[in-house]
């Protein structure tokens, strides 16, 4: 355990690295960044491959709108599970060692989601992968070990600039590696894996521990895992209502992502093939609004600014996206698309009944071009309000813990950010399955609202860092490690 004296000490060191990062403290210092970005980039390569595909996979094993949306919830209920222990873990040991595992535990997913030929291995694969899904949050940790905070939520920004940059390449590589295979929706589970396999030799034999050995081990406590202990949480000054913001902004978004392909196949008509070119498109934006825009914003807004509009946004797109209008493309064929999706998809050897696809497609007649062009103006708001979220909030998260903490607390919102990714499908594929496509979206529009209203009087302005160890953090029960 460690005593006064070294606590103190932990803190200067810490403090001192915090300032050296980026020599003045105005600029970030992009070759400390670099390395972090490339890994996690190839790493959401493989992600992305797959996020587009998932829900059109599961209907083409006959499953409905409410199994669609717990096989979405499978990942993150895992990752809330192992997310939290594993920052903290990163706190004591180092960023590299449990990046590592992290990745070990993806390429072991995707590897069995190549081979699986029924829903349940899909379901089995993506419980291991998120069971190890610490990547993002341990990241986000080395990032804060190597910046200060003039400059965090611009290198922040750079990880969701890696996730749009993502959804940009991705969706291409799925679109081709389904082109390639005749849709045969085992390939882009292997090539996902190849991208694991790449994120991990690059953490081996690139990435350098941003978390020098005198600042491991320095936490007092260590927060558990439990509901209860993030409801205490919640209570931590300055700090409680951002995590909430964190939960109720991701619920929205993520549940958008999580649905988006089922609602474009149920409304529009988008197959797998169309699903990954808005997608494409989607990236793109992700791409433009954290890696070029979130920068010089944060620096002469703020971080409050930026998560007043970016609620207001999202909720304006949520809510154009639950009323577009309901025509399908129109190279839409309600035959076609049921062929592809009752087809076999089986390895070799293999026998498998075709299953009746179980979501509702749009009637045969009623085409056009306003649906298609409705939804993509939609995404354009609700885009730049998810966009600017997550890092705006991480970043006022940093500013206002103590120096020692910001790999837990970053885990603890990775718990916050996992549990709603765990809820939105849920409730999501529910409230489609029986109220309708437009009835997530409206939920989530009305939810943004209601936390912009929250969010002008709760985030204040000046923010004010935590002593060396938060009073209402220092009271959550102990995670004990083995």
């Amino acid at each position: 355990m460690a005593g006064k004296k070294d606590s103190t000490a932990a803190t200067k060191v810490a403090s001192t690295s915090d300032a050296s990062g980026t020599g003045a403290g105005e600029k970030m210092d992009f070759k400390r960044i670099l390395p972090i970005f490339v890994i996690v980039l190839v790493d959401l390569l493989g992600l992305t491959i797959i996020v587009p595909l998932l829900p059109i996979y599961a209907a083409s094993y006959g499953a409905n709108a409410v199994v669609i949306g717990i096989l979405g919830a499978a990942y993150p209920v895992m990752q809330f599970i192992g997310a939290p222990l594993l920052g903290r873990l990163s706190d004591r040991f180092g960023r590299k060692p449990i990046l590592l595992i992290s990745q070990i535990g993806t390429f072991a997913g995707f590897i069995l989601m190549g081979l699986s030929g029924n829903i349940t291995l899909l379901f089995v694969a993506r419980i291991i992968d998120g069971l190890s899904g610490a990547n993002i949050s341990t990241a986000q940790a080395a990032i804060a070990d190597s910046t200060t905070e003039k400059t965090r939520t611009q290198a922040l920004g750079l990880i969701g600039a890696a996730f749009g940059i993502g959804f940009t390449i991705g969706p291409v590589i799925a679109f081709a590696s389904l082109a390639a295979s005749g849709n045969d929706y085992h390939v882009p589970a292997f090539v996902a894996a190849a991208c694991s396999l790449g994120s991990m030799l690059l953490t081996a034999f690139w990435f350098k521990e941003t978390l020098p050995a005198d600042r491991r081990g320095h936490t007092a406590q260590r927060a558990g895992v439990s509901i209860g202990s993030m409801l205490k949480a919640i209570s931590i000054p300055q700090v409680g209502f951002l995590l909430v913001l964190m939960f109720v902004q991701q619920f929205a978004f993520g549940g958008f992502e999580n649905i988006f392909s089922l609602f474009s196949l149920s409304r529009l008509g988008l197959n797998a093939a169309g699903n990954s070119v808005i997608f494409v498109f989607l990236g793109v934006l992700i791409t433009v609004i954290q890696g070029g825009m979130i920068g010089p914003w944060s620096r002469k807004y703020g971080d409050r600014w930026l998560i007043y509009m970016g609620l207001a946004t999202l909720a304006i797109g949520l809510f154009l996206m639950a009323v577009t209008p309901n025509q399908a493309v129109p190279w839409y064929s309600k035959a076609g698309i049921t062929t592809e999706l009752t087809a076999s998809h089986t390895l070799p050897g293999e026998v498998s009944a075709t299953k009746p696809v179980q979501v509702e497609l749009p009637a045969d007649g009623n085409t056009g071009a306003l649906g298609l062009i409705w939804i993509v103006v939609a995404l354009i708001p609700a885009t730049i309000g998810g966009g600017v979220l997550s890092p705006a909030i991480n970043s006022a998260i940093t500013k206002r813990v103590a120096l020692n903490e910001l790999g837990g607390m970053l885990g603890l919102s990775a718990a916050f950010v996992s549990l709603a990714n765990a809820l939105a499908p849920l409730v999501g594929g529910t409230l489609f399955q029986l109220l309708g496509s437009s009835a997530p979206f409206l939920l989530f529009a009305v939810l943004c609202a209601v936390m912009w209203v929250l969010a002008r009087r709760e985030v204040k302005e000046q923010p004010q860092r935590q002593p060396e160890m938060a009073p209402a953090l220092a009271n959550l029960p102990v995670q004990r490690e083995v």
